[in-house]
């Protein structure tokens, strides 16, 4: 079964986690089998699914956590579901491509691939990815942001983080593999746009429940000594893609 921990952070993850590239949701488009119908699963607030919904006719986008979905935005083409990865509801062999952004490694593997085979029309398309830490164009933030990562809320991080610290690399993935092209996350950010993405991480949310304070409260004085009011920098997120094909 699917674990939820973003519905405490359902606000701060819709207003403030990064889109994807235009790049990305072309080259999906190219490589599926038809542009009929997209499972994005995992969805939280549509990060992907927008994107999604100007390049497929349909998409159906699940989640487990009814507070992320109600953040997303109504499209015509889009229905929201929540349900567990596992029970997407859809028809046998009706889905062009399964889609799942930053997402997979909360799942039950077994039962999200069963249901993905079954869905899948043949020669349909599997495409999971995620990012990693970002990456700030100034050292001295770039120390505070690791510190804060690795020692701060280092602890409060569930275990399924390590998962995406490796690029997915330890999971499973038992499709007929396609190489993907690189691709990166690029945000030119003011500091207030930051502190409100590290207040939708899920160690943040943990923390502050164990804790009774808010760490990025605290954080907010050290990243503004480094960062004037109203001053942006560049922000990047390399993504890793794993891509492949059903039977």
């Amino acid at each position: 079964m699917s674990r939820d921990h973003f519905t405490p952070v359902a606000g701060q993850y819709a207003a403030f986690r990064p889109s994807y590239p235009d790049e990305l949701f072309d080259w999906l488009a190219g490589i599926a089998p038809q542009r009929k119908m997209a499972w994005d699963c995992g969805a939280g607030s549509g990060q992907a699914t927008v994107a999604l919904a100007s390049r497929f006719a349909q998409v159906l986008a699940t989640d487990i956590s009814s507070a992320q979905l109600a953040s997303a935005p109504a499209l015509a083409n889009v229905e929201y579901r929540a349900t567990s990865a596992e029970a997407s509801g859809l028809p046998d062999h009706s889905v062009d491509i399964v889609t799942v952004a930053q997402a997979l490694h909360w799942f039950d593997l077994p039962g999200f691939y069963g249901e993905t085979q079954r869905v899948l029309k043949p020669l349909g398309i599997i495409a999971a990815w995620g990012y990693n830490r970002l990456r700030v164009d100034h050292p001295g933030l770039q120390q505070v942001l690791d510190r804060f990562y690795d020692e701060t809320i280092g602890a409060y991080w569930p275990p399924e983080r390590k998962h995406v610290e490796n690029g997915y690399r330890d999971l499973s993935f038992p499709f007929s593999r396609i190489a993907a092209p690189a691709f990166s996350l690029h945000k030119e950010w003011t500091h207030e746009h930051l502190l409100g993405y590290l207040r939708s991480w899920s160690a943040v949310g943990r923390f502050q429940t164990a804790n009774g304070f808010d760490p990025v409260s605290v954080l907010a004085e050290e990243i503004g000594r480094h960062w004037q009011e109203g001053q942006t920098y560049q922000i990047e997120w390399p993504l890793f893609m794993h891509a492949g094909r059903a039977d």
